[in-house]
Formats: structure tokens, C-alpha cells, sequence
């Protein structure tokens, strides 16, 4: 694909965007991106922290005499009248100043939700960067943009977008997806010389992990191995369920397992483990999304929070072929893994933000469909009166477990983050789903949305 052909309007065309969350770590990848291009003009910032998010831009090398902190509507209107850039903290002055596009990237599914709706009302096109809402409302909110004549689209960039391009890549070419998936948030790094594992910038003692490096005996027993010998690292992380959700929903694929499998394994491995069980792999069905931990050692390419798909040979000699050439084709030869292996946040956004601008077109989905639902189940006994508490790096509900299943077989409960922050109506049991009959959501924008998806 040449991209400057695709996007062969940009000269002399200019781009307005505004950003929410703008002093987060994705914002800033996207404002460094930004500033690289001549033909992007940032239009309106919104963040809680707006003297916060105005050092930020100094930082970044923006002129920060061009950008005007508003409390008012009648102040953005005169930023905006003489071009400076438009910083608020109040979302909702943002209807004020005109532009193009909106990220959303604030990671609260209330607010967030409720900054997508008014955009799509008033004819701008959204990147949804937030995946909370994503997971929730993303159908309704794709449905309601279609209907004003206006793009709702995921992020490339993000993973959920990435490899929705992927798997529609794939499909394009006619090849069957047997799984596709992404890796864990952090690569978990053998340094053979001191025998230890690094996850997350923490190493932990990992005895034993040298004799199960290779792929020899039984699949299962092997992998259990692996976690075993380093019981103590996390093996799962909240955002993957939220993720592969939003790429569930958008090409059909269902989740694999309500709790996502973490194979502890190296990218070779990819197309000898996400097969079908009768083939010597871990899935019980195909055509799913799950997750991997990538195992690598501390000279080897990290896989970057990269997506993969694995999809079926069809021809023998074509795929000894590629095997040769170091492709990842499975040792029975009837898989091969394909595998993008890194994501660079906001550095890649602008491909989504063109291709909606300038094309009208999603670089997500068009056919969203609230295909899987990602459930919050209790760690504990919960009380009617407490309220279910989101917060952290990983956007965790405090004393909940997260697992993504199938719709069709969740009648009547309550998406992960449509849970996040209400107060109970109900006690919930430990080891019990939360289900909608369960939550306090009066003035919830997110449950009315929800209630909109298409299924």
C-alpha cells in the first residue's frame, strides 16, 4: 500500500483535531505525531489538568503563548476566533470550537461515552482511544455516526485497531483465521545468566526455565511448567479482556475461553499452540481471539504488545517456502502464525484520523456488533450499598475478575465497565457475576448507550 498515493489529498489540506485526556500518556504520543506534521492543527485539548496539560505542550516543543486556557463558552469562542489553540477542563465547551475530528482518550466510560454522543451529534467524526466505552457502547456509538453521516472508528495505533487491520487484512487475501490475538501488556525476559525472569521492570528468580525452553513433550504439561516456575509474576491483566472485546465485536470472532488462555510462550510457538486440540493445540473451537505471554530471552526482538493471527495452510510446498524463509509455520505444517509485532500508540493514530477526514472511512469497522461481553466477577462477597471502584494504571474494578464470553450466552449481565463506579442495589456473592438488576444506573449515559448496541 502506498500511503501517500491513499492519502494523496494532504497538500494543501488541513486537518482540525481535538483531543480529550490530553495530558495521558497515549495524547502525548499522538501531540509528538502532531507536531511532526505540517498539516494538523490541534483545534481543542480537554483534560482535569489543564495547567498540567499546558507544561506538557511546553515540553513538546509547542508555542504555548498560541494556546488559552477557557472557562467559558464566550472565551473559546474568542480563542478560537484568533486560531490559538483551545485548553478546557469542562468537556462540554468543546461544542464550541469547530473541527474536524475528536480522540477520545480519557479512560472514563461515563464521560467518555458522553464526549463521543455530543460529537457525533454535532457532525464530527471520533477515534474512540478510550476501550472501556469501547467495550460497552461501541456498536450504539458506531451505529448513532452512521446515522448523522459521520465516522466512528478504534485507533490505530492501539491494539484492538491494529489487529482489526490485521484479521481484515487476512480475510482480503482469503485466508482462514483459526485464532487471532494479541500479547500481554509486558514480555516476560529469560536472562539466562542470573536465571531469572523480568516482567514489567521487576526480575523474579525463575529456576528451571532453561530446560523448558524448547517445545518437547505434551503441550499442556509444558506450559504449566512455564507458569509454575514463576508462580509469582501476574499472568493476566484486565485491559486484554477489554481489548479483544472491542476486536470481538467488530469482526465476529468470539473469545476462545471465558478466561483468556496466557500461554507462556515465544512467537515461534504461535502456530503450534493456538490450534485446534486435536491438532496438538490448546482451542477447543476456531475462528476466536485470545492472548499469549511472550517469553523471549534478553537478546531477542520484544514482541511490543504486537497482534498476530493464525490462520490454515492450504498448500504444502507454498508453505515449506515460507517456513524456509523463516516465517512462523506451525511443525505439522498445517498452521502458520502472522504477527505485526509491535503497537506505537498515537505515533500511528493519524492513519485513522486521515482516513476519516479525508475518506469518510473507519479503519475499525463499520458492522460492529455486541458480539462478546466482558463480565466483572466478584473476589468477594460484595453488599447492596458499596460501590464497585475503578482505578489504577490498568483500569481494574477493585476486587473483581474480569472474563469475556459469548453474548448469547450472558442474558442479562452487566459489561465490565458499565459496572465500574456504580454502587450496588444487590449483594453479589463471591465467585457471582454482576448482573444488570444488580447496579444502581439511573443518569448512567453509558447503560443507555449499551441498551442502543445491536446484537
Amino acid at each position: 500500500m502506498n500511503y501517500e498515493l491513499l492519502f494523496n489529498e494532504l497538500p494543501g489540506r488541513r486537518v482540525r483535531i481535538a483531543l480529550t485526556g490530553a495530558k495521558g500518556g497515549f495524547s502525548r504520543t499522538l501531540l509528538v505525531q502532531c507536531r511532526a506534521l505540517g498539516n494538523v492543527d490541534i483545534a481543542a485539548l480537554c483534560d482535569l489538568d489543564p495547567e498540567g496539560t499546558l507544561a506538557l505542550l511546553a515540553e513538546l516543543g509547542y508555542d504555548t503563548a498560541s494556546v488559552r486556557i477557557c472557562h467559558s463558552a464566550a472565551a473559546v469562542q474568542d480563542a478560537a476566533a484568533t486560531k490559538q489553540i483551545v485548553l478546557v477542563k469542562d468537556h462540554r465547551l468543546l461544542a464550541q470550537v469547530a473541527c474536524d475530528m475528536l480522540v477520545e482518550a480519557t479512560g472514563h466510560p461515563e464521560v467518555s461515552v458522553q464526549i463521543a454522543l455530543d460529537a457525533i451529534e454535532r457532525g464530527v467524526h471520533v477515534g474512540m482511544v478510550s476501550k472501556e466505552t469501547d467495550s460497552v457502547a461501541g456498536p450504539a456509538l458506531n451505529r448513532l455516526a452512521q446515522e448523522r453521516g459521520v465516522v466512528y472508528t478504534t485507533v490505530d495505533g492501539d491494539q484492538p485497531s491494529n489487529l482489526i487491520g490485521l484479521v481484515t487484512w487476512a480475510r482480503v487475501l482469503g485466508f482462514e483465521i483459526v485464532a487471532a490475538g494479541k500479547s500481554s501488556e509486558y514480555d516476560y525476559v529469560y536472562h539466562p545468566a542470573s536465571g531469572e525472569v523480568e516482567y514489567s521492570g521487576r526480575r523474579y528468580e525463575a529456576a528451571g526455565m532453561a530446560a523448558l525452553w524448547g517445545m518437547e513433550g505434551e503441550l499442556a504439561a509444558l506450559l504449566a511448567q512455564r507458569d509454575a516456575v514463576i508462580a509469582e509474576i501476574p499472568k493476566s491483566a484486565t485491559p486484554d479482556y477489554c481489548e479483544l472485546n472491542v476486536v470481538s465485536n467488530s469482526t465476529g470472532l468470539l473469545p476462545a475461553r471465558g478466561a483468556l488462555s496466557y500461554p507462556m510462550c515465544h512467537i515461534s510457538e504461535l502456530a503450534d499452540i493456538f490450534i485446534p486440540v486435536e491438532d496438538g493445540g490448546i482451542l477447543e473451537r476456531t475462528g476466536v481471539v485470545d492472548v499469549f505471554n511472550c517469553l523471549r530471552r534478553d537478546d531477542e526482538a520484544s514482541f511490543g504488545g504486537g497482534v498476530f493471527v493464525v490462520v490454515r495452510c492450504t498448500d504444502d510446498t507454498v508453505w515449506e517456502l515460507l517456513a524456509q524463509k523463516g516465517h512462523v509455520v506451525g511443525r505439522n505444517r498445517k498452521y502458520a502464525c502472522i504477527y505485526l509485532p509491535y503497537h506505537l500508540m498515537g505515533l500511528e493514530s493519524m492513519m485513522s484520523i486521515f482516513s476519516a477526514v479525508l475518506h469518510g472511512r473507519s479503519s475499525g469497522s463499520t458492522t460492529q456488533v455486541a458480539h462478546s461481553t466482558m463480565l466483572a466477577t466478584a473476589e468477594r462477597d460484595f453488599k447492596a450499598g458499596e460501590t464497585l471502584v475503578m482505578g489504577g494504571h490498568h483500569h481494574t474494578i477493585v476486587g473483581m475478575t474480569p472474563s469475556l464470553v459469548p453474548t448469547a450466552t450472558a442474558p442479562g449481565m452487566a459489561p465490565f465497565y458499565l459496572a465500574a463506579n456504580k454502587r450496588l442495589r444487590a449483594d453479589v456473592a463471591r465467585g457471582q457475576a454482576v448482573s444488570i438488576d444488580m447496579l444502581e444506573l439511573e443518569g448512567s449515559a453509558l447503560y443507555e448507550a449499551w441498551k442502543r448496541n445491536p446484537v
